[in-house]
């Protein structure tokens, strides 16, 4: 036995995995598919095949016995048998009509029998006198004293006097049991082949099935911090399994792009808050190195803590931008008016332009609703806004228009300046984190570079698109395309200058 199994490579046993494995179990739920669909199709095939034979033999019976009634007649009542000796084709046919038959009359005395008849068993008088009442022939089966089955066909013949005799007619099912049981032994004898067949079969297209599966398996195993972005090839098929790849393909980018967030998030912190650190490491060691007085001592610790209230800023905001990005952020969508939110604040920031000496104004249509969150879309507006005047100078214009947009089921909103204006080749940029236009920071204090980078998410998360069209020297416009109430239906239209929020989307920096 262990020669055989190292000749042949058939392990005694089957290891556990194997055994357990999806390919194993979707061959074996083939294997036993098609055991069962086999035994019931030979069976059912059997069934089929006997009733046909034993049909064929009750049909010639059946004729047999119209046969029987013109050749029998009855002389004083006595049976004979009636054939024309000039044709020998009526001599053979009588001779088969009395091979096996029984004729008695209706007391069921026997009249005229044959051996094999008699082997059979001559029916009781009773069992005649029940048969002569019948109006048609009756068929059974009854086996002989040797276990032979015979049909049997019973009824009456009369004579010219009206009397009833019984007869009965038989043929052998020796010959239709004897085929179907060949039949059936050699059919379920090659159905153990048949069932090997279909195990190397499953075998093989279980295979083929599971084989995506394992491409999923070691693309998953590949898969680590710095590979994050590979992609399994659909087949193209259309099944189960493109829609696990895809599933899988999908899920593999979110984790990429939630390792780059956290890798963005990890560099931004560490880039945006060196030179703050420093600045307060400095003032520090300066203070704590020269410093003689306690007015030096508190200039140092003011400045330090005003470095402190920018990195706390900072991380504020980058811990928000990235909980948005994230998902962890969660909408509170409901109806919104946006035209009384615009107005209320214009008017908030009226004060400020005011003090810059800007001219701030709105255009608002009545009630322009929406589906949103209250806040971000006020923190949108506010970015936006305080944008615009802290880079108009002064003497400079800056508007607010609310209203329907062209496509229908959208709402637009547009502030516009007459500010500085965005050089062309920072308008791809302005969206990334902590990006600063170079010709801002003559005019104003730069920001943290974080504020519109919200204004970009919060346009996406309500699925709307921001535009951007700017010319140096004249000033910016901004606008916001944004869902109305009801459902839009069409496409966001393309501008002449688009610029679209999607992540390489642009705008300023707050």
């Amino acid at each position: 036995m262990a020669k055989f199994t190292r000749v042949f490579g058939i392990p005694r046993k089957l290891p556990v995995h194997l055994v357990r494995g999806l390919r194993f179990r979707l061959m074996l739920s083939y294997v036993l598919f098609f055991t069962v669909l086999l035994v019931v199709i030979g069976l059912l095939f059997r069934k089929t095949l006997e009733s046909q034979m034993e049909g064929d033999v009750h049909a010639a019976l059946q004729d047999e016995w119209d046969l029987a009634k013109s050749y029998l007649k009855f002389e004083n009542q006595r049976p004979e048998w009636i054939a024309d000796p000039t044709w020998p084709e009526e001599a053979f046919i009588v001779s088969r009509l009395r091979h096996v038959y029984l004729i008695t009359d209706e007391n069921g005395a026997v009249l005229d029998d044959d051996e094999t008849y008699e082997a059979i068993g001559i029916d009781s008088p009773d069992e005649v006198k029940r048969v002569l009442q019948l109006p048609d022939p009756e068929f059974h089966s009854r086996p002989d004293r040797n276990g032979v089955p015979y049909l049997i066909v019973a009824g009456h013949v009369q004579d010219k006097d009206g009397r009833r005799y019984f007869v009965a007619m038989g043929r052998t099912l020796g010959p239709t049991r004897s085929t179907v049981l060949k039949f059936t032994r050699t059919y379920f004898a090659l159905l153990p082949g048949l069932v090997l067949v279909s195990a190397l079969l499953g075998w093989a297209v279980a295979g083929s099935a599971v084989r995506p599966l394992h491409l999923v398996a070691n693309t998953a195993q590949n898969i680590s911090g710095s590979n994050l972005s590979m992609q399994i090839p659909l087949r193209g098929a259309g099944d189960e399994l493109d829609h696990l790849i895809d599933s899988f393909n999908r899920m593999t980018a979110r984790l990429n792009q939630s390792f780059e967030q956290t890798r963005r998030f990890s560099t931004d912190v560490s880039h945006e808050l060196r030179t703050p650190l420093t600045a307060i490491r400095g003032q520090l060691e300066v203070a704590l190195f020269t410093a003689e007085t306690s007015e030096q001592y508190r200039d140092a610790m003011v400045n330090a803590l005003e470095d402190v209230e920018k990195l706390s800023n900072i991380v504020r905001a980058l811990l928000l931008l990235s909980q948005a990005e994230s998902g962890q952020l969660a909408l509170q969508k409901e109806p919104l008016n946006l035209s009384e939110s615009a107005r209320n604040l214009v008017e908030q920031f009226q004060i400020p332009a005011e003090e810059k000496g800007l001219t701030l104004s709105a255009d608002v249509t009545r009630d322009v609703i929406i589906s949103a969150d209250h806040t971000q879309i006020e923190r949108l507006m506010s970015n936006l806004l305080s944008n615009a005047i802290k880079y108009t100078p002064t003497g400079g214009q800056v508007k607010v228009r609310v209203g329907p947009a062209e496509a229908i089921g959208w709402v637009q909103l547009v502030v516009e300046d007459s500010g500085l204006g965005i050089p062309a080749e920072n308008l791809p940029h302005i969206f990334d984190r902590f990006y600063r236009v170079r010709n801002a920071s003559a005019a104003a204090a730069p920001g943290l570079g974080l504020g519109l980078s919200f204004v970009s998410w919060i346009v996406d998360v309500h699925g709307g698109r921001i535009e951007v069209a700017s010319t140096v020297g004249e000033g910016t416009r901004f606008t916001v395309l944004l869902p109305a109430m009801a459902e839009a239906t069409e496409e966001v239209p393309d501008s002449t200058a688009p610029v679209s929020i999607a992540h390489n989307a642009a705008t300023r920096e707050s």
